[in-house]
């Protein structure tokens, strides 16, 4: 009768180190991507304040509020061969009066906060598409999808600041990584805070969602006051 040979003590522990070290390799993957997702937000966030500064320092004005957008960009607009957006026109906003009118996450060539992303990479100081016909198709999206835009009216109760910008679709263990390093690592204060509610023009203010009730997998809209 054939003897059954079975493992040996070492082949066995041979196989576990492999196993602990693929696992190993898998877990510290998805760190890397996680903390990569992480300074894409946090990009985002100290970038769009950049742009909105350039563009008033060039035209001693707010894009999207431009009431000049015409002498200012005008030219450009042609050169690009799109519609110039001005939300004074169509009565989704009173131009030059330091206010980017309209929520974050609006989607209406009406809003200012609209007509901002054309206006600011029409005075070449973003990247992106200048034609606006189908603003859905070329406004900014974040790491995840997620919807990214400026707002003057504070999205989130307690806020306050001269504009806000604010990301949505972000889970909630990435939510608290962008409080930690950007502010005071509590998503209920300070200047960057989160909610799990839904900011829009008919509700512009939601409250904010303690660092502690945060649940990683759930999707958040985290806001930057400036």
């Amino acid at each position: 009768m054939q003897q059954q040979r079975g493992f040996t003590l070492v082949e066995i522990a041979i196989v576990l180190v492999i196993i602990g070290l693929l696992l190993g390799g898998v877990l510290k993957g998805q760190e890397l991507i996680n903390s990569a997702k992480v300074k894409n937000f946090v990009n985002d966030f100290r970038t769009v304040p950049v742009f909105i500064y350039s563009y008033q320092d060039k035209f001693r004005t707010l894009p999207g509020d431009d009431r000049q957008a015409t002498a200012h960009l005008g030219g450009s607009a042609v050169s690009a061969g799109v519609a110039l957006l001005d939300p004074a026109a169509q009565g989704g906003g009173t131009s030059g009066n330091g206010r980017i009118e309209g929520a974050f996450n609006s989607e209406s060539a009406g809003d200012e906060s609209v007509a901002l992303w054309q206006h600011i990479r029409l005075a070449n100081l973003a990247a992106g598409s200048t034609n606006f016909a189908a603003p859905r198709d070329v406004l900014p999206t974040n790491a995840d999808g997620g919807r990214l835009g400026v707002q003057s009216t504070p999205p989130i109760t307690g806020m306050s600041g001269s504009f806000f910008v604010c990301s949505s679709g972000i889970q909630g263990k990435f939510a608290r990584q962008i409080d930690v390093t950007m502010d005071d690592g509590a998503t209920h204060t300070g200047s960057v805070r989160a909610t799990a509610g839904t900011i829009s023009a008919a509700s512009l203010t939601q409250a904010a969602v303690s660092a502690a009730a945060l649940q990683d997998d759930q999707t958040y809209t985290v806001c930057a006051a400036f």
